[in-house]
């Protein structure tokens, strides 16, 4: 059996928007397995506000897929942008 690496015990509808972004920033973390020092997650009700700066144009798009895919998240805004070496 695969150890789990990121458990669904906050998966309730009740959740403030700093829980909520918080557990869209953990999911980010353990699933898109990028360096996320320069991300921040901002949550709106159940709109997710990614901005901040990644290595690539991938990165941009796995956040987004990341994060649209966290349970009681309705609608993600991508203001992400790679950042310049």
């Amino acid at each position: 059996m695969e150890k789990q690496i990121y458990a669904r015990q906050d998966d309730r509808p009740d959740l403030t928007d700093d829980d909520l972004a918080g557990k869209v920033f953990r999911y980010i973390q353990y699933v898109a397995l990028i360096d996320t020092s320069g991300l921040t997650v901002v949550a709106l009700g159940r709109t997710i506000l990614l901005s901040g700066h990644v290595s690539c144009e991938t990165e941009i798009g796995c956040v987004e897929e990341a994060a649209a895919s966290v349970i009681g998240v309705h609608l993600v805004e991508n203001h992400l942008e790679v950042r310049v070496h």
